[in-house]
């Protein structure tokens, strides 16, 4: 179906006097207009005036340029989109759930706290790690509850610590999480096969020495307060040698924080408990499958160990039993814990995105844990399946195993001066959404694809055929991807000046 190459704004389709419904004539007096001069806006015309078919013609068209999850593969990296169940939707819209107040006494909203626990139950199990808490609302502010909790921790015992090691193929949120926690940010540097070296790394460019874990733990030793580490990384790779790591930074009293972001590739397989993680987020859109986009609403769920619970956000969570007699089963009770003086307070109004929490533990229940162990291990073989389809057409730069995601480089299409952002504008044209690009830094002209466990074969192919032919198309016709987009409603944009010269506000000419 042809799109339209051009939708005006709504602005300017506006002619005075048009309405899309007729109000009655006020019957009360007119109120006073009591708003703060400095308040009212000024030089301003007016807001559109359209017919009611105009307005929703106008929104209709808009929305059949966009693409989302339900159009498609969408092979974003690091910030996955994969299937929303509409069953997760069907159980968060339950009146027991949208209609619960949020400051209803603890015994009103019995079922409500029992859904909240038995979801920090199976986070508990998934992680291997005991303690919870369900109150940020996205997986930055997960990352920041993480440090938070390792500030308090240390402060509890005395320590001035004022480091935090971060690898540099982390999370981009990871130093300015850090950061604004009041650390000092250290990188560590990466080895060619994309894991954290323990060894100091001479960079190839400029000849450089830069420092690796073993000489940054000897030399700061007590000034670490801990380090975030992505794993798998940004590269899909997993830090094989984490126990190790953990251990070395234990030895001087650190802490080991993981961004958990990448968990959907661990879920079920391998517990972040187990091998040294003291705390971490989940990023419960990727791993659990919950709506993402737009900004939220999210949840990012911290777990920690046992010697950083005291410090959890407040409330948290928890269940009574009462004991019945011999062969009997239990009572239990749920209510929310207020009494915890070491906490580091609240980080969200009420007890987070309770809506996206609920959906999580839908995904959870509808899959088992067997099912979740599967999803984790689909995942895993799609983006192998596409590794290895597109091997050879494109450049890996690390060439270690893949995980949940496959990273390539633009090195071959660059001799053709054909680049990154050419090959996303191309996809467009031939129906698919560009997958993330020019992340992870660590790999020059990086296109970072992830298709998650929500794609078919047939859906893999497809995407995988269409990147081989723009492959080929690089080395017979490059200008056709340096035009790219040409079959999009809108053409390449200047991205450089939308970026640092924005237009936020329509004017009228």
């Amino acid at each position: 179906m042809f799109l339209r190459q051009r939708e005006p704004l709504s602005f300017e389709r506006s002619v005075p006097g048009k309405r899309g419904m007729d109000l009655p004539k006020l019957d009360v007096p007119t109120a006073k207009d009591t708003r703060p001069a400095h308040l009212k806006r000024s030089g301003f015309d007016a807001l559109p005036e359209l017919s009611e078919v105009e307005v929703i013609r106008h929104f209709t068209r808009l929305s059949k340029w966009n693409y989302g999850v339900d159009d498609g593969i969408y092979p974003l990296g690091s910030c996955t989109m994969k299937h929303n169940p509409r069953l997760n939707e069907k159980v968060a819209g339950m009146p027991g759930f949208t209609d619960s107040h949020p400051m209803a006494p603890d015994a009103l909203i019995q079922g409500n706290l029992e859904t909240l626990f038995t979801l920090q139950e199976w986070l508990k199990e998934i992680t291997g790690l005991p303690g919870v808490t369900l109150q940020p609302s996205a997986g930055a502010a997960g990352e920041l509850t993480g440090v938070m909790l390792i500030r308090a921790y240390h402060v509890a015992q005395g320590a001035k610590r004022r480091v935090i090691l971060i690898p540099d193929s982390g999370h981009g949120t990871n130093p300015a999480t850090a950061a604004m926690a009041g650390y000092e940010v250290v990188e560590l540097p990466s080895l060619p096969d994309g894991t954290i070296s323990f060894d100091d790394v001479t960079d190839p460019v400029n000849g450089k020495v830069r420092k690796g874990l073993k000489t940054l733990v000897n030399e700061l030793g007590a000034e670490i307060a801990g380090a975030m580490i992505t794993n798998p990384n940004t590269v899909g790779v997993f830090e094989y040698r984490f126990k190790e790591i953990s251990d070395l930074l234990h030895s001087v009293g650190a802490l080991v924080y993981m961004d958990g972001a990448n968990m959907n590739a661990l879920v079920g397989v391998a517990r972040p408990g187990d091998f040294g993680v003291d705390v971490m987020h989940l990023n419960l859109h990727k791993t659990m499958s919950t709506p993402h986009g737009g900004g939220g609403p999210g949840a990012g769920p911290v777990c920690c160990v046992e010697k950083l619970v005291p410090f959890l956000p407040v409330p948290v969570v928890v269940r009574d039993t009462v004991k019945v007699g011999e062969g009997e089963v239990p009572k239990h009770s749920y209510r929310w814990d207020w009494n915890r003086p070491q906490s580091i307070g609240k980080v969200h109004t009420f007890y987070g995105n309770f809506g996206i929490l609920v959906r999580a533990l839908t995904y959870c229940l509808s899959h088992g844990s067997d099912g979740l162990k599967e999803a984790t291990l689909r995942a895993i073989v799609n983006a192998n399946y596409i590794r290895a389809r597109l091997k050879g057409a494109y450049a890996l730069h690390i060439d270690s195993p893949s995980l949940h995601e496959v990273v390539f480089s633009d090195t071959l299409q660059a001799k053709h001066d054909v680049h990154t952002l050419d090959i996303a504008k191309r996809l467009i044209d031939h129906g698919y959404h560009p997958p993330t690009i020019y992340f992870p830094l660590i790999v020059p002209g990086a296109l970072m694809i992830e298709p998650t466990e929500s794609e078919g074969k047939d859906e893999l192919d497809a995407f995988c055929d269409t990147m081989l032919a723009i492959a080929k198309e690089v080395e017979t016709d490059p200008e056709a991807l340096h035009q790219a987009p040409t079959l999009a409603p809108l053409r390449r944009m200047d991205e450089t000046t939308a970026a640092r010269k924005p237009v936020l506000r329509w004017t009228k000419a």
